[in-house]
């Protein structure tokens, strides 16, 4: 550095050029989060039994910009609260508010949570113009083709007329929707169970879940099959 770079004995650094440097870095962090790629964890065991409580997923926002969501695919999307016509009830959440409280360590402080800017994780099993059908147990049959879930284990419960707690569907996907749900068939309020109808806008969906990266000893890309196979039975039932 020459003399005339070096600053004067005593004189001190402005403190913008340190706050300059932090707000940089956030700006960069927040707009990597926005537009490219965010990490999640999994806060309950709707996705059990290949996604346990507390994994850590990395989810990315560019694939949907060139092509719909596929069936089998897993997705992160805004909570139902924030588009379905009865939870919502014509109440209206600022967006700047979700992105505050969705902000590392903000979005542990009691009082600031908002249903509306929570966001979901589910399987994508039905796109704009299948027939899906829903039984009791929670097993799908698409376009007359049962589902061929490998990742479902746990169905749910039905007495022997048949029936159980879990809602029964039979619709056509709209266009700019899906059908999503959890694969803990007898632990998830998915599609089944909204109030407002049972598919999800394409506009609500966050992002592809793609790869978990905590616990180290389960970390890798996450398996998202199509279970749409003309050879697929009914899948077997379980618990």
């Amino acid at each position: 550095m020459s003399p005339e770079e070096t600053p004067a004995a005593g004189e001190r650094e402005s403190p913008w050029v340190f706050w300059r440097g932090v707000l940089i870095t956030l700006g960069v962090a927040l707009g990597v989060r926005q537009v490219l790629l965010e990490a999640r964890y999994i806060p309950s065991g709707s996705m059990l039994p290949d996604l346990q409580i507390q994994d850590r997923l990395l989810v990315e926002k560019l694939t949907y910009r060139s092509r719909p969501p596929q069936r089998g695919e897993i997705v992160v999307f805004h909570a139902p609260h924030h588009f379905d016509p009865v939870l919502r009830a014509g109440r209206e959440v600022p967006p700047l508010r979700c992105l505050v409280v969705n902000l590392p360590l903000i979005n542990g402080i009691p009082g600031l949570q908002e249903p509306a800017c929570d966001a979901y994780i589910k399987r994508v099993v039905a796109i704009p113009g299948d027939r899906v059908v829903i039984n009791p147990r929670g097993q799908v049959q698409v376009n007359g083709q049962w589902l061929k879930e490998p990742y479902v284990a746990n169905y749910c419960p039905v007495d022997p007329m048949g029936m159980g707690p879990c809602r029964t569907l039979n619709a056509v996907v709209p266009p700019g929707h899906v059908l999503t749900l959890g694969d803990n068939r007898s632990n998830s309020w998915d599609g089944r169970f909204w109030p407002g109808g049972p598919f999800l806008p394409q506009s609500e969906i966050i992002g592809r879940a793609f790869w978990r990266f905590w616990p180290l000893g389960t970390a890798g890309p996450l398996r998202s099959p199509d279970p749409l196979r003309p050879e697929a039975g009914p899948a077997k039932a379980g618990g």
